[in-house]
């Protein structure tokens, strides 16, 4: 972005699943666990999920020497359409709302589903915007190669 204030994260990706399989990447822990946080490890063992509006999620990733966990809350779920949850990291207060990520899975038909993904909330300046965008680029490639490896 040149100038102008950055007010949150849209992305769009076509994965080579069926909306089924992409919903369930997004909800089951096993999957979560593969792709979120790209590279760095997620311990299947912090990681939890309560997948229904008013639930919570958690998890951490593990990397030498740092340990990054995030949380928050599934304000709705419409399997196999998509989520609306709440997002915050470590460094948040506890009193803060987060940041609030939609994500809706479009069937495109021949196993194919376009990812729809928006990050909002006004919590981050827009160089942590930038590098948390950079981020979920990185964890959609690793959800891409989770959906390739494990279909």
């Amino acid at each position: 972005m040149t100038g102008g204030t950055r007010e949150g994260i849209d992305l769009t990706r076509v994965l080579d699943a069926p909306q089924q399989r992409v919903f369930a990447a997004w909800t089951s822990p096993e999957d979560f666990a593969a792709w979120y946080g790209g590279e760095a490890d997620v311990p299947l063992d912090r990681v939890a999920m309560d997948v229904r509006p008013g639930g919570s999620w958690s998890l951490v990733i593990v990397m030498p020497g740092v340990e990054m966990p995030f949380h928050g809350i599934y304000r709705e779920v419409s399997e196999p359409d998509g989520l609306v949850f709440t997002l915050k990291d470590g460094s948040a207060p506890e009193d803060a709302e987060g940041e609030t990520v939609t994500v809706t899975f479009s069937d495109l038909g021949g196993g194919r589903t376009e990812l729809a993904f928006q990050q909002r909330g006004g919590n981050l300046t827009p160089e942590q915007y930038a590098a948390a965008e950079d981020g979920w680029e990185a964890f959609f490639d690793a959800l891409a190669d989770r959906l390739a490896t494990h279909p």
